[in-house]
Parts: structure tokens; C-alpha cells; sequence
């Protein structure tokens, strides 16, 4: 794989670690490894436990690449959910029969923020960690999961509070939302996340998988919840207002290291200024 690798340092546990440099964006290829991860880990026994990170300690995964031409995707062959192959990842990997946990270091925006809340445990670096659907501000609707995620996590106000003011959130705000389910210091957070892990993966993998059983159809959403909510996002990108806001961005520095993708809530807001005044 070119942007993921996978360390297994037990049967039980394996250890993901997302490393697209250099920001860590989501493209098709990332789509492709994340697709045969997961039918590997569908396909064995022992895993109990896959923990996700990254190898940049600034993004974990910074947000969907807006140049990909989705050409990698397309050659996929269709998944067992029969929806778009991003779609179809999402979905498998929040159904897989094994503790999933996201490592949050950095910042995870938009498509990366939908990633993680496809997991079943967020920890983030207290001090690191910066969360965010920054989509409204571009003038579109988060496509990839977040509006049937998110309230179910933290609630119908906070939900809407978080995709409507499409501003970036802290690892404190987060934790305090329910975006994430604990905010750890940095300093600690290596430590606590691969205690965590450990412990969780000498457990009995039959228990994991009961327990994933009886939680999820309480608490995931219905899979048909998604398409539309996708298909509304690929029409809203077409626009040219909206196409017009991301051209600004990227003329600001979009998808490159530096301020605009460290503060990207702030910029994105600025860039409904059609007058294209940057601030």
C-alpha cells in the first residue's frame, strides 16, 4: 500500500497508520487501501482490535482531496453494500465485528472527520487534536456521513452547532460535545491510547463481536440514510458559487502546509466573501 501501513503486533491487534504526505488528504487511492483493509480484517478471526493513526503529527487525516478525479474508485469493483465506494468503506468499517479506535492527533476535517466518526472509539491529543465539518462554509452539506453520525453522538443542537458553524473544534470542546469520547494530554496520549488497545485486544474476540452486535443496530444509522445525503454534496460541489469559494481557497494556499489548513474553519468562512477579499 502506498499510504497506509499496517503493523500487527498481536493477532488480535493491528495498528493502521495513514501516511499521504503531506497532509495527510483523502484521495481515491486512499479509498482503495482502506477497501482491502477492511475485507481483510472481514475476513479474519482473531483481529479484535484495529487502532487508526497517523503518521504526520499536524493532520490525521486533513480532508477530502478536492483535485482527486476519482478515477482509483471507480475501477472498484462494487462493495456488499452496494454504495459508493467511499460510502461502502465507511459503513463496513463502522459494522466490522471488532473494536475500532481513531487516534486523533492533529487536525481531521470534513470527509477525515466522517472517517472517524465511522469508528467506534475518537481519543484525541488534548493540546494536538483539531476536529471540524468545515463543509458549510464552502456552501455544500457534509455528504459523507456526519449529518446521521452526528447527532447521534452528541445531540440534534450540537450537531447542527458543529456542521452549521463549520469551525474547528479543540480537543477540550470536542471531548466536552461528545465528538470524541476522551481528551488525553498529549504527552500521555501514546501511552493511554496503546494501553488502551492492548487491553481490549486480549479480550475474548467472540465477547467484541457479540457486544458490536447488540450496540450497533442501536446506535448506527440505517445505511439508506447515506446516498442521499451524497448525491446532495456532488450537486452542491457543481455549483459555480461554490466552485468559486473553493477556487479562493486554493488560491490561499488549499491543500498545501501552512495557515490556511492549519486554520481552515477560518478560511473557508472568509471564503464566502465573493468579493474574494481574503481578510
Amino acid at each position: 500500500m502506498a499510504q497506509i501501513t499496517i503493523a500487527k503486533p498481536t493477532p488480535a491487534l493491528w495498528r493502521v497508520r495513514f501516511d499521504n504526505a503531506p497532509i495527510n488528504l483523502i484521495d481515491s487511492q486512499t479509498v482503495v487501501e482502506l477497501r482491502a483493509l477492511v475485507e481483510a480484517a472481514e475476513a479474519d478471526a482473531e483481529v479484535a482490535v484495529i487502532l487508526f493513526e497517523s503518521a504526520n503529527p499536524d493532520y490525521f487525516l486533513a480532508h477530502w482531496d478536492l483535485a482527486d478525479d476519482g478515477e482509483r474508485q471507480s475501477s472498484l469493483r462494487p462493495g456488499p453494500t452496494g454504495q459508493h465506494p467511499w460510502l461502502d468503506v465507511l459503513i463496513r468499517i463502522s459494522k466490522l465485528p471488532v473494536v475500532t479506535v481513531s487516534a486523533i492527533r492533529g487536525r481531521v476535517r470534513g470527509a477525515g472527520s466522517e472517517f472517524v466518526l465511522a469508528t467506534d472509539i475518537r481519543f484525541a491529543s488534548r493540546e494536538r487534536a483539531v476536529l471540524g465539518q468545515f463543509e458549510m462554509a464552502t456552501g455544500v452539506v457534509p455528504g459523507a456521513g456526519a449529518p446521521a453520525r452526528l447527532p447521534r453522538l452528541v445531540g440534534r443542537g450540537r450537531a447542527i452547532e458543529i456542521m452549521a458553524g463549520a469551525e474547528d473544534f479543540d480537543g477540550d470542546l470536542a471531548e466536552r460535545y461528545g465528538y470524541v469520547n476522551r481528551a488525553v494530554p498529549d504527552a500521555d496520549f501514546d501511552d493511554f491510547v496503546t494501553a488502551f488497545v492492548n487491553r481490549v485486544s486480549r479480550f475474548d474476540r467472540r465477547a467484541i463481536e457479540e457486544l458490536k452486535q447488540w450496540v450497533d443496530p442501536l446506535t448506527l444509522p440505517d445505511d439508506e440514510e447515506f446516498p442521499p445525503q451524497l448525491d446532495a454534496f456532488f450537486e452542491a460541489v457543481a455549483r459555480p458559487e461554490v466552485l468559486a469559494r473553493i477556487g479562493r481557497l486554493f488560491e490561499q494556499g488549499l491543500q498545501s502546509p501552512g495557515v490556511v489548513e492549519d486554520r481552515l474553519g477560518e478560511f473557508a468562512a472568509r471564503a464566502e466573501n465573493t468579493s474574494g477579499a481574503a481578510g
